[in-house]
């Protein structure tokens, strides 16, 4: 509350034109929200995100700041609407995280930034995918690759991985082995921007793209334990096991245990399959966001299609699946 307080002073107190603590502030925001929102549950950041993102919209409307000062504005709208619309897709409203997409997208074009702009076109494609909106998530992906192909950070190689997975979603191959191939050319080309400065969610790095490799091959029904789908899928949670990498991310580590329980499936591993979910299943509830939902429920669909579905293990399985619900949304996100 005493911090709120002081905030709620800061960004009162600078009469006539926008100062620069106020500046200095949400931008303090900005970096401390991106640090924190793919490693503590939603619950913990949503109302200061929430603020922040009023903060910004009402600095930008309310003609205090300097034209020098709008597109650094524009630029923490931009942050701030994608992790909000990061924040609606996690508590399963695809509408509203579609709504704040495109007013991050809009301040990204007031902004003239164009690495923010594909990073909303790649927002847009990952709502999609988890809504099982394939062909959306491809266009989406497709389309930030091709109007943005002078961006030379992270975010360059997650729009093909994205395009990747939105691909093998719709069964296309061919096409998800070329955006494959295609993310890997981007790595060797990569030069940090300010969004990999920034962390957290808004930069790529290689083992999140191995990730999305592994999962591209799970969707398209490849990966036993013996080939190299079934060993870049355990590379993947190796990778994502330790909670002080600076990459990691708990939705991140969920969905490559995931991957790594489908993948054991394909193999009849059965134990190996709960295994690895059993991590997942232990999530507590505020952490069981859209994602790692819909990842728990393709490991529902391959158990339903194993020899061992009938078995008692497998049936109980099953059922802890089926009582896997996602996250309720915080107090300030009803009615959002």
């Amino acid at each position: 509350m005493a911090a709120r307080r002081a905030r709620d002073f800061a960004l009162g107190a600078e009469q006539g034109q926008l100062g620069d603590e106020t500046l200095g502030y949400l931008q303090d925001e900005v970096r401390r929200i991106a640090e924190q929102y793919p490693r503590v549950p939603l619950s913990t950041v949503f109302d200061d995100l929430a603020a922040a993102q009023s903060d910004a919209f009402r600095l930008i409307e309310g003609g205090r700041a300097r034209p020098s000062q709008m597109r650094q504005l524009h630029v923490l709208a931009t942050l701030l609407s994608w992790h909000m619309a990061k924040a609606c897709h996690d508590l399963g409203d695809e509408s509203s995280a579609m709504m704040h997409a495109r007013a991050a997208g809009v301040s990204a074009e007031q902004a003239e930034h164009p690495a923010l702009s594909a990073l909303v076109h790649g927002l847009k494609s990952l709502i999609s995918y988890w809504s099982g909106r394939g062909e959306d998530a491809l266009f989406h992906a497709r389309r930030g690759g091709a109007e943005y192909q002078q961006v030379h950070g992270t975010v360059s190689v997650w729009l093909p991985s994205l395009e990747a997975r939105a691909a093998a979603l719709l069964g296309d191959a061919g096409g998800a082995a070329a955006a494959v191939e295609q993310a890997a050319r981007r790595r060797e080309t990569v030069e940090p921007d300010d969004l990999d400065e920034l962390g957290g969610l808004l930069t790529f790095p290689a083992e999140k793209e191995l990730y999305y490799r592994v999962e591209t091959e799970v969707l398209l029904g490849q990966g036993a334990t013996g080939t190299a789908t079934g060993a870049a899928a355990e590379q993947a949670v190796a990778a994502f096991s330790n909670p002080d990498a600076p990459f990691w991310a708990f939705g991140d580590e969920a969905g490559a245990l995931c991957n790594l329980s489908v993948v054991r499936l394909h193999d009849d591993e059965l134990d190996g399959a709960v295994d690895a979910l059993r991590p997942v299943l232990d999530l507590p509830p505020a952490q069981r966001n859209r994602g790692i939902v819909v990842s728990a429920q393709r490991v529902h669909r391959a158990l339903a299609h194993s020899p061992a579905r009938s078995s008692l293990l497998a049936r109980e399985l099953a059922e802890e699946i089926t009582q896997f619900s996602p996250a309720a949304p915080p107090p300030a996100a009803l009615g959002r």
